[in-house]
């Protein structure tokens, strides 16, 4: 078995991770879309349009998405977005049978409620582990201190990721909770986008605190429908993502939702940004995975109702803080 990586995804997620499984001189392969990206990875070593400020390894090097059919790494990182995973790993079906993937993809199928794995495995027969975990990209290329949990099934095949990544300034933990980290690194960007509108609405720090807290236990809740662990949400896939999302100015779904604080168009907004914001198409998902279900939250639902029904975001607010009193719960 050889040691070689692929990165199946060109965005800036994928990019710091390429960066990482090179940092010991291993051969990574990033499989991309665009044709300026793989131009100017292979020649000058960087991605301009994701990651521009990040000087990759020359032992990292860029395929355009077809080449995937004749792709002989072993170890894929998985970095598409999610309402295109499955249509992707169907594709690719054949090439990736068999191998080790690890999920950076972080997101619930609009169409069935499903979370990644559930996706990807249902289409691809392969060894999968999942990554999650506070870590901006472009924190992660100016190699400021990072940490992140992988999950998987095999205790072997988490240290192997584990070993690959980590280094001085990314730390790896491992667990064997895949579906816990699935949802936290999903339902915390519809969070975010809630944080986002709050700030951007001017309702200061409690609002926010509040949303953070009460988002925690809908994320935890939504996590235990899934057959999650509880703990899990206490970690950096829960509250630590979580935090980040909520309050870094880098974060694509806080800022979503600070521009529909401002009353522009969710079409506007989306358009407008050049990478993937997961938070709206989980927003949808997860609300309708919720009602599927009969798991509570209510903010996740006004953040659903703002994007999708064009509801006043000062009405959720409203009928937010006038729900039935009750006592606290914390899932």
């Amino acid at each position: 078995m050889n040691n070689k990586v692929a990165v199946i995804g060109g965005g800036s997620f994928g990019t710091a991770l390429a960066t990482l499984a090179a940092s010991d001189g291993r051969e990574v392969v990033m499989y991309v879309r665009e044709e300026e990206i793989i131009k100017a990875i292979n020649e000058a070593h960087v991605n301009p349009v994701f990651l521009p400020d990040l000087l990759l390894p020359k032992n990292v090097s860029a395929k355009p998405m077809s080449d995937i059919e004749n792709c002989d790494a072993e170890y894929i990182i998985w970095s598409v977005p999610s309402q295109f995973t499955r249509s992707m790993a169907k594709t690719y079906a054949k090439s990736l049978t068999g191998k080790n993937i690890l999920l950076a993809t972080k997101g619930v199928e609009i169409s069935s409620g499903q979370l990644m794995l559930s996706v990807i495995s249902s289409e691809v027969t392969a060894k999968y582990s999942v990554l999650s975990g506070p870590s901006f990209a472009k924190e992660l290329a100016r190699k400021k201190p990072t940490s992140v949990s992988i999950a998987s099934y095999s205790a072997s095949l988490a240290k192997w990721w584990q070993e690959t990544l980590s280094c001085d300034y990314f730390r790896v933990y491992t667990t064997d909770d895949m579906i816990g980290l699935e949802v936290g690194g999903a339902v915390k960007n519809v969070i975010a986008i809630a944080t986002g509108l709050s700030d951007g609405m001017g309702l200061d720090n409690n609002a926010r605190a509040a949303l953070i807290t009460r988002g925690l236990a809908e994320i935890t809740r939504f996590g235990l429908a899934y057959g999650a662990k509880r703990e899990t949400f206490v970690g950096l896939s829960g509250l630590g993502d979580l935090v980040l999302t909520c309050t870094g100015e880098q974060s694509r779904n806080y800022s979503v939702g600070k521009l529909l604080a401002q009353g522009k168009d969710i079409d506007e907004i989306t358009h407008s940004i050049k990478m993937v914001a997961e938070g709206v198409p989980t927003a949808k998902a997860v609300y309708l995975a919720a009602q599927e279900r009969g798991v509570q939250m209510p903010i996740c639902t006004e953040v659903y109702k703002i994007i999708y029904e064009r509801k006043n975001s000062k009405d959720s607010v409203r009928d937010l803080m006038t729900r039935p009193l009750t006592m606290e719960m914390p899932y």
